[in-house]
This record gives C-alpha cells, sequence and structure tokens, in this order.
C-alpha cells in the first residue's frame, strides 16, 4: 500500500505537477513571472535539496564537551576546589590562576595571555596581596 503510493506520486503526480509549472525560459521571463505561488513546492524542495548537500561543509556547533572550561585538572573529581591559607603566603604578592590553563594549578604561569590571544578573552589571575 504504502510502496503504491510512493509509486503513484513518483510515476503521476510528479510529472503533471511538473509539466503545469509556469517555467520561463529566460531571466526577463522570471521577472515578468507572476505565478510565484505554483512554483513554491518546487523552490522548497530545490532549497532543501541544496542545504541538504552543503550541510556537512558548514562549520559544526560545538557540543557540550568543547564548551568545558577546566580541560585537564583534577577531572576524576566532581569539584575541582583549593583552600590556601592566607597565613602560609611566602612572598608579599601571589597570583592564582582564573583560565585554568596553568601548568602549575592553582598558581598561575600566565598561560592565559596565550588563552586570550587565541579566543579574544579577557581572563587574567587573581593576585593575592601580603601587606606587612
Amino acid at each position: 500500500m504504502m510502496l503504491e503510493s510512493i509509486a503513484r506520486i513518483i510515476k503521476i503526480q510528479l510529472p503533471a505537477y511538473l509539466k503545469k509549472l509556469p517555467l520561463p525560459e529566460t531571466i526577463r521571463g522570471f521577472v515578468r513571472l507572476t505565478e510565484w505561488l505554483q512554483l513554491l513546492p518546487l523552490l522548497g524542495i530545490l532549497a532543501l535539496l541544496g542545504y541538504i548537500t552543503i550541510r556537512p561543509f558548514l562549520p559544526k556547533k560545538k557540543q557540550q564537551k568543547d564548551s568545558l572550561i577546566n580541560l585537564k585538572i583534577q577531572n576524576e573529581n566532581p569539584e575541582v576546589v583549593n583552600e590556601i591559607d592566607i597565613e602560609d603566603l611566602k612572598s608579599t604578592n601571589v597570583c592564582y590562576c582564573r583560565c585554568w590553563r596553568s601548568k602549575t594549578f592553582p598558581v598561575c604561569d600566565e598561560s592565559h595571555e596565550k588563552h586570550n590571544k587565541l579566543t579574544g578573552d579577557n581572563v587574567g589571575p587573581l593576585i593575592l596581596k601580603k601587606i606587612r
């Protein structure tokens, strides 16, 4: 039953539809065309086929995994938490990473500069100052 319906559409209805279409033979004929509504189904199908054809070449949307901030630091933990006692600071200034790219995490190694240049981001370190 289903195959008979599809065969009828392809063999009978589609050729009859295409014969009735007012397809102009010149560009001037397209400009003067007034029966645009009759062409809409055909143009819609052609647009859909064109989109399906070029879709593999379009840029892909970022997947959820691509939007992760922390790509490598303590990924086995459900939440990364670092606790630092301010009294234990040995120097007057200490910089801590906020971009998650530092190889010396949680201490900043200025990896954010490369990250900012690549992405246009503006992240910087958290600086703790010890006042004596």
